[in-house]
């Protein structure tokens, strides 16, 4: 079963800029990709219309059997609940511990506190930060800010996790701990797809790579 499905997409914005035009590929099930691009080529754009941020202009986004496209605004949180999302600059809360931050997308999602709790231990042991639930995320090195941030994303245990730029701020060693971890919850069914302008590690990592050419996909379909 396909996890992503782009058909024939394009998005225009207002001012009448084609960010994507006639975009292509099928991601899936259990698959991880990288999509890769220069910067303006579409890369977070792409992005932005799985998580429902924006919606396509033209053809059709489907995201397991769901039409995007067609789903109505009150089903859009319904199908964000499905996604994990990983980002450069990890939007952590700084007045609250690690073990609120991850939390969070539980207690929206209205998970009873005992279940949350069970849960977000369990994220923070696979990111290798369980002695860190108490401390503030200030305190924390960029690696393991990011590592929380990737905790909350899979805290819910999502059909898909995106992530945009993830190691735009590490070091190659800090790097290649966080793929690892995508590559462990790939390994355990999530369908992965990172956006990365870090050519060298995604050769390392030799998975199918998309490459976005002004906002034209030109390889990896």
């Amino acid at each position: 079963m396909a996890a992503i499905q782009f058909l024939n997409v394009g998005k225009r914005y207002s001012e009448g800029h084609d960010a994507l035009i006639g975009v292509d590929f099928t991601l899936e099930s259990g698959e991880m990709a990288f999509l890769t691009g220069h910067s303006g080529a579409g890369k977070s754009t792409l992005l932005k219309l799985i998580m429902l941020m924006e919606r396509a202009s033209r053809g059709h986004v489907l995201v397991g059997d769901e039409d995007l496209g067609a789903l109505p605004r009150r089903l859009v949180s319904w199908h964000r609940r499905r996604i994990g999302v990983v980002l450069q600059n990890h939007q952590l809360l700084f007045d609250r511990s690690v073990f609120a931050n991850v939390v969070m997308p539980l207690e929206i999602a209205g998970y009873a506190p005992e279940d949350a709790a069970r849960r977000v231990r369990a994220a923070l042991d696979k990111v290798g930060l369980l002695n860190r639930e108490k401390h503030n995320p200030i305190t924390l090195s960029s690696g393991e800010q990011q590592r929380v941030g990737i905790a909350r994303a899979i805290v819910h245990k999502p059909q898909v996790l995106l992530a945009d730029e993830p190691t735009g701020n590490l070091d190659p060693e800090l790097s290649e701990g966080v793929m690892r971890l995508f590559e462990q919850f790939n390994r355990i069914g999530t369908t992965v797809l990172i956006a990365s302008h870090d050519l060298s590690l995604i050769h390392r990592m030799r998975k199918r790579t998309l490459v976005l050419k002004n906002g034209r996909l030109v390889s990896g379909v």
